[in-house]
């Protein structure tokens, strides 16, 4: 199972601020752990939204917003991507994780576990629930 592992934006991430290097050494250490236990795929930290953009749809029409992105809470600092057994174990890789900007601040990582293609339907299944559908009618 893989997930992400989403952490959250706050007011000091949105305006730049380098963590510290205590807490970079942290992460490190952290991100050594997740590597020697083989759950580690990927991770990385984003930088502020002003440097980024969203493309919003309405009507399959396409519009580029560009940031900085007013509502913090919404936005993400950034990620790691693990394997594991379980959502318990991610649980468990979170709450081992240093505290994300730093320990004066409050912060939160959010877990997402990340579709498989195991999780759709085979062609053969859609299918069926094709012609399911038209039967129903």
């Amino acid at each position: 199972m893989r997930f992400m592992m989403i952490v959250r934006a706050t007011k000091d991430s949105e305006a730049g601020v380098m963590p510290s290097n205590e807490l970079i050494e942290a992460m490190g250490k952290f991100n050594e752990e997740m590597v020697n236990a083989g759950v580690l795929l990927a991770g990385e930290g984003l930088q502020a939204s002003s440097k980024g953009a969203r493309v919003h749809f309405s009507g399959g029409k396409p519009t580029v917003i560009d940031g900085p992105f007013a509502e913090t809470k919404e936005l993400i600092a950034g990620y790691w991507l693990i394997q594991v057994k379980s959502k318990e174990e991610a649980i468990h890789w979170a709450t081992r994780a240093p505290a994300p900007f730093g320990n004066d601040q409050d912060g939160e990582i959010e877990i997402r576990q990340l579709f498989e293609s195991s999780d759709f339907p085979s062609e053969a299944e859609h299918e069926q629930m094709l012609r399911d559908r038209i039967a129903a009618r």
